[in-house]
């Protein structure tokens, strides 16, 4: 009767298996790692376009309120590329404000400033703004990516004369399409997030 044909490991099978264990580890921590990231990466990015898109609705709700300064000027002080600064009354207080929408591309941050008249006869406007506040941050638009683009009251069938070339002039500005670009990691990420929306001035077709 042959004996059981049983051994036990070898100390270099012992340090085999531990490597293969070892390497198997390793792979799937970094697996981990990865997937981890990944995730996270999807989750803020997520959370900073639904700002942005918060801020974006917010500013078209605000801007179909813009009316005449307290002191009678225009509606729209200036409109640029990169920066707006119109008249309304934003904190609903009865009292009209200017409003002053920029982004700030060293940070990345859109932003709004808010000015409070200043009494006298007539009214006054500090050049300064008062308060400033950041709607959204991660907002990357480039030079050649305009954060605000003007229409006039022939828009969409003057496909020609739209969107107004800016420094826009004030009184042709009827309708303001707010476009932004999102992304928390522009260098390493994916395309960019793309949000926009459009406000009609109401108030200045009456003007």
């Amino acid at each position: 009767m042959h004996g059981n044909n049983i051994r036990g490991m070898t100390l270099v099978e012992v340090l085999v298996a531990i490597a293969i264990m070892l390497i198997a580890m390793e792979g799937f921590t970094l697996l981990f790692l990865k997937s981890w990231d990944t995730n996270k990466f999807i989750l803020e990015e997520g959370m900073a376009s639904a700002a942005a898109s918060r801020a974006t609705g917010k500013i078209v709700s605000q801007l179909r309120s813009t009316r005449q300064a307290d002191n009678g000027d225009y509606p729209v002080e200036s409109a640029d590329d990169f920066d707006l600064k119109v008249y309304m009354d934003i904190d609903k207080d009865g009292v009209t404000e200017r409003v002053h929408y920029f982004l700030d591309q060293a940070t990345d941050q859109l932003k709004v400033g808010v000015t409070n008249p200043v009494a006298g006869t007539p009214v006054s406007y500090p050049v300064a703004d008062d308060t400033v506040s950041i709607m959204a941050n991660y907002v990357v638009n480039e030079n050649t990516d305009p954060v605000f683009y003007y229409y006039n009251q022939n828009y969409p069938g003057d496909a020609v004369n739209n969107p107004i070339a800016t420094p826009a002039a004030i009184d042709q500005i009827r309708l303001v399409r707010v476009h932004l670009y999102v992304n928390i990691n522009p260098v390493h990420a994916p395309d960019n997030i793309n949000i926009e929306s459009f406000a009609d001035l109401r108030n200045l077709n009456a003007l």
